[in-house]
């Protein structure tokens, strides 16, 4: 990737967490910092990765919020980011689907 590929990146990322910002419940849009919203990106990135979903030629895929929202919690504490509810990362899969068109 040339360093214009990367900012586009970055400038996407940016525009998908104030998306999802906007959408989350009152009581979660202050409770995570920047970081743990790019580590929550990137993690529903590496989970579309692994299982294989972007690689499916059907037109329809069944894309399971609460797994990915359990996978960003493991990997989480796995690396040490923190403690966080798979109840309350739905709502950030969802707007992160929901940014991307995949839901409405």
């Amino acid at each position: 990737m040339n360093n214009d590929e990367f900012a586009k990146e970055d400038l996407d990322d940016e525009k998908t967490i104030a998306y999802i910002k906007e959408r989350l419940p009152q009581e979660l849009k202050e409770k995570y910092s920047d970081d743990e919203f790019y580590f929550f990106l990137d993690t529903i990135y590496d989970y579309y990765d692994k299982s294989g979903i972007l690689d499916s030629d059907s037109e329809y895929v069944d894309i399971d919020i609460d797994e990915i929202a359990r996978f960003i919690a493991k990997e989480a504490k796995k690396c040490n980011i923190g403690d966080f509810d798979p109840e309350e990362l739905y709502f950030v899969v969802e707007g992160e689907l929901a940014y991307n068109g995949i839901l409405d």
